[in-house]
C-alpha cells in the first residue's frame, strides 16, 4: 500500500513539473516580445566573429589605430563580409572551391590590413595572426583549446 501511495505521489510531482515545462516550450517567448524596438537583434553564436563593425572595433582597441586607419580597415572588412557572402551563396560553388576562395578574399584583406600598419602595430597584428592560426590548427584538429586570449595582444 506504501509502495502504491509512492507511485502516486511520484507520477503526480511529474505531472505537476513536466506539464508547464511542456507548455513553456509552445509559447512564444517573452524575451523577444519585450525586447526594446532600437535594440540590436539577437545573433547566432560566433556571428559577431564575422561583423565588420565589431572586427574593425577589436584591431583600434589592440592597434592603436589612427583615424585614417580605422576607416580604412574598416572598408576593407566590409568589402570581405560581402565578398564572403557572396562565395557563400553561390550555390555552383563546390565546398571545397568555396573554401579555398574564402580563404583567398580573408588573405587579401589581411594582406591589405597588415600594408596600412606601421612597425609596431604590423608586430602586434603578426602575433595576433599566429596565435588565431595556432588556435585554429588546434580547433581543427577537434583539440580542446581555449579561444585566443586577445587581451594579450595589447
Amino acid at each position: 500500500m506504501l509502495k502504491k501511495c509512492l507511485l502516486a505521489l511520484t507520477l503526480a510531482g511529474l505531472t505537476y513539473v513536466v506539464t508547464p515545462a511542456a507548455m513553456a516550450q509552445d509559447a512564444p517567448s517573452s524575451d523577444q516580445q519585450s525586447a526594446p524596438a532600437g535594440a540590436p537583434p539577437e545573433r547566432k553564436h560566433g556571428s559577431g566573429h564575422f561583423d565588420p563593425e565589431r572586427r574593425s572595433e577589436m584591431l583600434n582597441k589592440h592597434l592603436n589605430l589612427n583615424a585614417d586607419q580605422q576607416a580604412k580597415v574598416q572598408e576593407i572588412l566590409k568589402s570581405e563580409h560581402a565578398q564572403m557572402q557572396t562565395i557563400h551563396s553561390d550555390s555552383a560553388l563546390a565546398q571545397s572551391d568555396r573554401r579555398s576562395k574564402m580563404m583567398d578574399v580573408h588573405k587579401s584583406s589581411n594582406d591589405q590590413i597588415r600594408a596600412l600598419l606601421d612597425a609596431d602595430q604590423q608586430k602586434k597584428w603578426d602575433t595576433m595572426q599566429s596565435k588565431h592560426e595556432h588556435w585554429m590548427k588546434k580547433h581543427q584538429h577537434g583539440e580542446q583549446a581555449p579561444a585566443p586570449d586577445s587581451s594579450e595582444q595589447k
